[in-house]
């Protein structure tokens, strides 16, 4: 039998619990945060919407409980978090606190892409940066404020949704705005997002969509199992003072989510997305006792069940494909369980690279490569044969709201096109996860106790267990959750408010801010919601809290300092002032944090990491410093690889001074002008010269500088040692080196 290639793709739709859990005065608590309200209208409408206009391609959505039941609150007007109160609220009685919050924050978004295309929303964004947010409190109108709280909102409305009249009208309308329309645009939001569930439960119903979902508050189940098996993939990692096991709250998650579900889809879910892609052999008898029938993880989660290293070609094209592309049956005590292994390069090109990209370029590429791993597989095959003999699945999962952030239109472009080149291939053949399995149930049997405990970051757990900070929190949790097992009268239904409290601080997203990994604008609140939720247990439990919960997790007046890569990272090169996704690399302190040399430095700190793709570097601008005012004009990196036999060249910049490491010879040149931002690639060879090559980095250079070199430029094997330092030069003359006296150290994966 002839067969296309099956691609399935799995879009996660995630939001943590933003409503805090303290009971007060029969009401319960009040939505911190607005991100349920944002993304609700930028992300999850449209991306189905897109997908409808093509009848043939067929897709996988997960709508995790937590975020169902916050966009019901929104779109029935029960839910308002601090921005929109004060978007609602007349600016003349904005009070000096509040103009600090919203000068502050209702810039937070990707500047690229939701503020830049605005012209009113830049001036005010530039006005912060160039002048400062003590100027803008000094000088800054009513007016000014009444239009920054519009286009906050405004600019989240996805483009697809932009020839609604009014949406045009204010989109025009640019500045100007009043409390009527402020009012308008928040009527505009909610009339978006009631239409979502709406719109998934139509798709699915006519086949063209398959919603699945996830453990109640999206928690690693593992880890609630036992945050010992953390020690599986990382086994020198520090674990909490106090062990958190408690596998009975495992099937709770996952009957909630269930009934989250069925209420709203009139059906039993058959797919289950395990929060993060984690999953281990405890956790696989509850799922499949609640009767879910497959589950999905990563690559890496994979690759260390099976005991093997997955290679790619420089196409990244796997050497042995038909290990990723198929299911596996996985045996429990109460039934069997298919399991599915994303594709993590092609995700991640979605999810970090395709949005720096012209978008039908990206869109080509993408489908270029589903043809490259199809006809990876006919090579194996009889000659001649011009279709797959066996049904092979690829699966291509990932974050489906942040990462459109970083797109041109929020993505339209880009997925329009996709979707057009996929409707059209008689080779491709787009499916819902659950479609493949009742026409192909899986052959192979992975054995259940083999299954790696781990998750989609790196195949180990450590974005959520490990670090102090992350330690701490767990610790905290493992101590409220020990005071409600000796209240066996407080059940769910005697005592809801305990539970629901226990369920939000079990989440997974508190873990993933602490500590070292990630930070946003947020970090304070993201903590504040954590020690609430756990002060809930308390309270519902009439116990007196321990007096760790009053404090904060994590001391945001922690002076930064230097740090080496704790992980792969996959930050999208955009030149922003955000440096979420920058996290786990490494970074050195530069600006103001070593003495009087470089205090005056225009560059505050260099952040630097890898993946199996690329290398990274960024360059993170001191607040107002303007690249062609402050910055010289041009960027050298320099690599020299220790124990490598190689030509080397000096380095050819003026006034350069002859010390170490500047006086080394290098194998690899890449330069950059910042005014232009073009780039050359240079290699060298005899008598000290350099030799042209081709390239395919990425620069971006506005509020920071970011880079992203692929491993294949450099042509170096997995596991070399690579030295790289970078200067600064105005027209081929040396004016600073960072670090100032070191290099930076790659490892190729």
């Amino acid at each position: 039998m002839n067969h296309p290639l099956y691609v399935a793709f799995i879009w996660h739709q995630h939001q943590p619990l933003y409503k805090s859990s303290q009971y007060m005065s029969g009401v319960m608590g009040k939505y911190r945060l607005p991100w349920v309200r944002l993304h609700g209208t930028k992300d999850y409408l449209d991306l189905v919407l897109i997908l409808q206009r093509y009848p043939n391609l067929h897709q996988t959505v997960n709508l995790v409980p937590s975020l169902i039941l916050q966009l019901e609150d929104y779109a029935q007007g029960k839910a308002i978090d601090p921005y929109l109160e004060l978007a609602l609220m007349p600016v003349e009685k904005l009070n000096r606190e509040q103009k600090q919050f919203i000068i502050e924050h209702f810039f937070d978004g990707n500047y690229q892409t939701l503020i830049a295309p605005h012209p009113r929303y830049s001036q005010l964004y530039q006005q912060r940066e160039d002048k400062g947010k003590l100027w803008c409190l000094k000088n800054w109108g009513n007016q000014d404020y009444s239009d920054l709280l519009a286009w906050h909102n405004l600019s989240w409305i996805d483009p697809l949704f932009w020839d609604d009249p009014e949406i045009t009208t204010w989109l025009k309308q640019g500045k100007n705005f009043t409390l009527s329309d402020r009012q308008r645009i928040y009527s505009k939001q909610r009339k978006i997002i009631a239409q979502i569930i709406p719109q998934h439960r139509k798709m699915q119903e006519i086949g063209q969509l398959e919603v699945i979902t996830t453990p109640y508050t999206h928690p690693i189940l593992p880890l609630l199992a036992d945050t010992n098996s953390g020690i599986v993939a990382l086994p020198e990692i520090t674990l909490p003072q106090y062990r958190f096991s408690w596998e009975e709250d495992i099937p709770r998650h996952l009957h909630k989510a269930s009934i989250v579900y069925f209420n709203r889809f009139a059906k039993k879910p058959r797919g289950l997305w395990p929060s993060e892609q984690s999953v281990s052999p405890a956790i696989l008898p509850y799922i499949a006792k609640v009767g879910f029938e497959w589950i999905s993880s990563d690559e890496a989660v994979l690759a260390l069940s099976l005991n093997q290293v997955f290679h790619r070609n420089e196409a990244g094209i796997l050497s042995q494909p038909e290990l990723l592309y198929r299911p596996y049956r996985l045996e429990t005590p109460h039934g069997d369980l298919a399991i599915v292994f994303r594709d993590h390069h092609l995700s991640d090109l979605i999810g970090f690279t395709y949005g720096s990209m012209n978008p039908r370029q990206a869109a080509l590429d993408l489908v270029k490569r589903l043809d490259g791993i199809a006809d990876s597989f006919k090579k194996e095959q009889y000659q001649g044969k011009t279709s797959l003999e066996e049904p092979w699945l690829v699966t291509i999962a990932l974050d489906g709201e942040n990462c459109w952030e970083y797109y041109q239109q929020d993505g339209l472009p880009f997925l329009e096109c996709l979707y057009q080149q996929l409707s059209d291939s008689e080779h491709i053949k787009l499916v819902t996860v659950s479609e493949f399995l009742d026409k192909f149930p899986p052959k192979v049997t992975l054995p259940a106790e083999k299954l790696h405990s781990g998750s989609w970051v790196d195949g180990s757990f450590s974005t959520w267990i490990g670090d102090p900070v992350k330690n701490k929190a767990w610790d905290l949790l493992t101590q409220a959750r020990e005071v409600l097992a000796q209240h066996p009268e407080s059940t769910e239904k005697t005592n809801p408010h305990v539970w629901e409290a226990l369920y939000a601080a079990e989440g997974s997203d508190w873990f993933w801010w602490f500590g070292k990994g990630h930070s946003s604008n947020q970090d304070a609140m993201f903590d504040k919601l954590f020690r609430e939720h756990l002060y809930a247990i308390y309270q519902a439990l009439n116990e007196v809290p321990p007096q760790d919960i009053f404090e904060p997790v994590q001391d945001s007046n922690l002076i930064s300092v230097d740090s080496n890569p704790q992980g792969f990272i996959h930050p999208q090169i955009n030149g922003s002032k955000d440096r979420h996704n920058w996290e786990d690399g490494g970074r050195i302190e530069i600006g103001g944090s070593r003495g009087t040399m470089h205090r005056s430095s225009a560059v505050q700190r260099l952040f630097y990491g890898w993946n199996d793709g690329n290398f990274y570097l960024r360059l993170e601008f001191k607040v107002g410093v303007r690249v062609e005012r402050d910055l010289p004009n041009e960027l050298h990196l320099f690599w020299y690889y220790p124990g490598k036999i190689l030509y080397n060249s000096k380095i050819h910049l003026l006034d350069l001074p002859d010390e170490s490491p500047l006086n080394y010879l290098f194998h690899h040149h890449l330069g950059m002008n910042l005014s232009t931002d073009s780039i050359w690639f240079q290699e060298a060879g005899e008598n000290d010269t350099w030799y042209e090559k081709q390239t395919n980095a990425i620069l971006a250079c506005d509020r920071s500088l970011e880079l992203a070199v692929p491993w294949e430029d450099l042509g170096m094997k997995s596991g070399y040692s690579i030295h790289v330092i970078a200067i600064l030069a105005n027209d081929g003359k040396f004016s600073a080196s960072f670090p100032e006296k070191d290099l930076i150290i790659y490892q190729h994966p």
